[in-house]
């Protein structure tokens, strides 16, 4: 445990040297990783302005609201890879930093069976105000910390509920991946040797979903190496679950990195 405890006081540190604008979290902006950390539903916040979306306070703590665990995890990454992270930050249910500004669930008015009542009827200017208060920002921090990163890697973290409508999910780590498969096939085919999780293809949720946007606006069109991971949030409720769980992905990223470019290097 203690030397948890001291991990988490390293990458506190690391965390200061962070930067929030236009509510993008931008941290470990100089990192020398080629890997770029993303969580795009890293916070629960929602600007005063929205009056909470209407919403009561408990589902305003729910994972409708956000990723529980992801931010942490995500840092927790980037503290010992060296990598550098962009996060929102505001909750997903103001924008859907993983949504292009044209999908109805951007902005959604239901999240499970959990309605946002500051959601319904919204019109088009004020859909195009949201977009452009939190989306464009977020896009364009993203897009110039990969242009700042040799040969980029895009790894988006998230999380998910262990049961949704009602039915339990037996996966524990999703490996998501929309038409390019490089890196997801290689952490795929390594995940026995790093985890005795359950871990699954584009689970729970796949390309099919919409979920893969950020990976195909700032990854698949530029030939970047990416790949999205969904870790089951039961698995990262408290600091020792995150840091394991960080220590886990670490290493695994870093093997399959190493692996997709020898093989690269090799063709």
């Amino acid at each position: 445990m203690s030397n948890h405890l001291d991990v988490r006081r390293a990458e506190m540190n690391h965390v200061r040297h962070a930067s929030s604008d236009d509510h993008v979290i931008v941290e470990n902006a100089r990192g020398q990783s080629c890997i770029v950390i993303v969580c795009e539903h890293a916070s629960s916040y929602i600007p005063e302005v929205y009056k909470n979306l209407g919403m009561r306070v408990a589902d305003l703590l729910s994972h409708a609201a956000w990723d529980p665990g992801a931010l942490d995890v995500a840092r927790g990454i980037s503290f010992r890879l060296d990598a550098r992270l962009v996060a929102s930050g505001v909750s997903r249910l103001v924008y859907d930093c993983n949504r292009p500004p044209s999908a109805m669930d951007a902005m959604p008015a239901q999240s499970e069976t959990i309605k946002i009542p500051g959601n319904a009827d919204l019109t088009a200017d004020q859909r195009r105000e949201r977009s452009d208060l939190y989306y464009t920002p977020f896009r364009d921090h993203l897009a110039k910390t990969i242009s700042a990163t040799a040969q980029p890697v895009v790894v988006t973290v998230h999380s998910f509920t262990p049961i949704y409508n009602g039915e339990a999910r037996s996966v524990e780590i999703g490996i998501l991946h929309d038409t390019d498969r490089r890196f997801a096939d290689t952490m795929l085919a390594l995940a026995h040797v790093h985890t005795l999780a359950d871990v699954q293809r584009n689970a729970p949720y796949g390309p099919e979903h919409g979920v893969t946007h950020t990976l195909k606006e700032h990854a698949i069109n530029a030939g970047h190496l990416n790949v999205m991971i969904e870790i089951r949030n039961d698995l990262i409720q408290t600091a020792d679950q995150q840091n394991k769980m960080a220590d886990t992905l670490s290493t695994w990223l870093s093997e399959t990195l190493q692996k997709v470019t020898s093989a690269k290097d090799t063709q």
